[in-house]
């Protein structure tokens, strides 16, 4: 049986310098196939589906799928799941054991998957579709967050050093995205790395479902990269009331900040960051209001 795939592969590179080939041995960030299922009943004697495939670094595969589930609207809590295993099934070949992950669920029959259908919402290709997507996110139940904490400026500069002093993987390939949760006062509580953003921030919201941390109404998290709908959402479904970016925010996760009362920041670089919605919990250290400007020759 082939062994259990690590987040890194071995690599021969020739790296090219001052016009001279050289070998020299590197590492790349794994990336595989994992498919994602649901089965209803023990032993899955209920029903059995495919709900997804997601090309993932491996590495927290339960996380990844139960932070997948929940993040969809397919799972409430922690409570209606009864296992997370990897594939059983004789018919899967054994190089993809650990590319099949089934999540059973304590209930009795499969869930309503329509929810699934919000991926046709989320093209970064087609805005109108992207605001049924926000509309859709209502229909399925989700609400504003909570209040949520009040937090330093300071404390929001100092999160992206923390993320990347935590990237072990990030730093061995240079290949893979992050998500990190932090705590009001800056305080790193875990951080996810995979090869998609997605994959990254499903991992993290699954370990807290599978922790019983969900809500997260305290915390606040931060992204490697851009600050998309998608990823927004899924900080909007684990009920965490700060999404921090080192990079651009698009119009939806903007819009979607703003419906749902959330704080988004975007371009974390240092002391100096953009905030999109949210205003209220920053606590900037200087008073907000600024005195208009003196025309020139006047006074």
């Amino acid at each position: 049986m082939r062994p259990r795939p690590g987040s890194k592969t071995r690599a021969q590179v020739l790296v090219v310098s001052d016009g001279r080939l050289a070998p020299h041995p590197d590492q790349v960030a794994t990336e595989e196939p994992m498919e994602i299922r649901v089965a209803a009943g023990p032993g899955g004697d209920a029903g059995r589906r495919t709900v997804a495939v997601t090309m993932r670094t491996p590495g927290a595969d339960f996380e990844l799928a139960a932070g997948f589930l929940f993040s969809e609207g397919l799972l409430r809590s922690r409570d209606e799941i009864r296992r997370i295993s990897y594939c059983t099934d004789p018919a899967v070949g054994p190089d993809q054991r650990y590319n099949v992950v089934t999540v059973e669920l304590a209930g009795t029959a499969l869930p309503d998957l329509a929810p699934l259908e919000r991926h046709f919402f989320t093209s970064s290709a087609c805005g109108v579709c992207g605001k049924a997507g926000i509309e859709a996110l209502r229909v399925r139940g989700c609400r504003p967050v909570a209040s949520g904490p009040a937090v330093e400026a300071r404390v929001l500069a100092g999160l992206p050093e923390t993320l990347r002093a935590a990237q072990r993987g990030f730093r061995a390939t240079g290949g893979l995205h992050a998500a990190a949760l932090f705590d009001a006062k800056g305080t790193l509580v875990m951080a996810k790395e995979d090869v998609g953003r997605h994959n990254a921030m499903d991992k993290l919201v699954g370990w807290a479902l599978l922790e019983g941390r969900v809500p997260l109404d305290d915390h606040l998290v931060l992204v490697s990269g851009r600050a998309s709908f998608e990823l927004v959402q899924k900080s909007l479904a684990a009920g965490i009331p700060v999404f921090c970016a080192v990079s651009a925010p698009t119009s939806l996760a903007v819009g979607l900040a703003r419906d749902f009362g959330m704080t988004l920041v975007g371009f974390l670089r240092g002391s100096r960051f953009n905030v999109y919605a949210g205003v209220e919990r920053v606590v900037a250290g200087v008073p907000r209001t600024v005195a208009p400007a003196r025309r020139a020759g006047s006074g």
